[in-house]
C-alpha cells in the first residue's frame, strides 16, 4: 500500500475539491451555454455545448478515479472519509447536470418555440441555473447554512415549472395553437415539456449537491430534500 505523508495527503484532498469546483464550473458555463442558444435559436453555440458533453465526462471519469484512489489507498477516516464520499456523489450529479444542459442544446437545434413565452423558460433556467452556482459555493465554503437556503428555494423553481407546464396545457384548450399544424404542434408541446423538465431536474441535482455538502459538513446532518 502507497503511504503519503499527512501534508501530501491534505494537498491531495484540497486539490480533489479544488478538481471538483472546476468541474462544477465548467458544468454551469454549459448550461448557461445551452440556456443562451435556446434563448438566441443560436445552433453554433448549442453545437459547441454538445461537443463539450465528451470533455464533462472525461472529467467526470478522471475524477471518480481520483476519489476511489483515495479511498482504497489513503483509507481516510471520519471527516475526510465523508468529504471523499460526498465528492464522489456530487461528481456524478454535476455529470447528469451536463447531460441536461446537452439535451437543453438539442432542443436549441430542434426549434424555439411560441406555446410558452420565452421569458418564461429563461425564469426558469435562471433559477436553476442559480440554484447550482449556490450549490457549488456551498461545496467549496463548506456552508451549511447555504445548503438549507438552496433546499428551500427549491420550492420557487418546482412552482415555476408547474406554471409554466400549465399555460403549455391552457394554451392548447384555449384553442389557439390552431395555427399550428398536428405535427408541429405535438413537437413543440414535447420540446417546451422536456426543457421544463430537464430545467426542474437541474435545480434537483443542485439540492443533491447541498444535502451531499451537508453530509460533508455534518456527520448527523438531517436529509434536506
Amino acid at each position: 500500500m502507497t503511504t503519503v505523508s499527512r501534508e501530501e495527503y491534505r494537498k491531495s484532498l484540497d486539490a480533489l475539491r479544488a478538481d471538483v469546483e472546476s468541474m462544477g464550473r465548467d458544468v454551469l458555463g454549459q448550461l448557461r451555454r445551452a440556456l443562451d442558444a435556446l434563448e438566441s435559436d443560436d445552433h453554433e453555440e448549442a453545437r459547441e455545448v454538445i461537443d463539450g458533453d465528451d470533455r464533462i465526462n472525461r472529467q467526470y471519469l478522471d475524477l471518480e478515479g481520483d476519489c476511489i484512489d483515495l479511498i482504497a489507498l489513503q483509507q481516510p477516516v471520519a471527516s475526510d472519509l465523508r468529504f471523499v464520499a460526498a465528492s464522489f456523489k456530487i461528481l456524478t450529479d454535476l455529470e447528469r447536470i451536463g447531460d441536461l444542459a446537452t439535451n437543453l442544446a438539442r432542443y436549441a437545434l430542434a426549434g424555439s418555440s411560441e406555446i410558452v413565452p420565452e421569458a418564461r423558460i429563461q425564469n426558469i433556467g435562471d433559477i436553476a441555473r442559480d440554484q447550482l452556482g449556490r450549490a457549488i459555493d456551498a461545496y467549496v465554503d463548506a456552508d451549511s447554512e447555504a445548503c438549507h437556503v438552496i433546499a428551500e428555494r427549491d420550492d420557487e423553481l418546482d412552482v415555476s415549472c408547474q406554471n409554466a407546464s400549465d399555460a403549455v396545457v391552457r394554451e392548447l384548450v384555449a384553442g389557439e395553437s390552431d395555427r399550428w399544424d398536428v405535427e408541429q404542434l405535438l413537437d413543440n408541446v414535447s420540446r417546451v415539456l422536456l426543457t421544463i423538465r430537464d430545467l426542474e431536474r437541474v435545480g434537483d441535482h443542485a439540492v443533491n449537491i447541498a444535502a451531499r455538502t451537508l453530509y460533508m459538513n455534518e456527520s448527523d446532518a438531517e436529509l434536506i430534500y
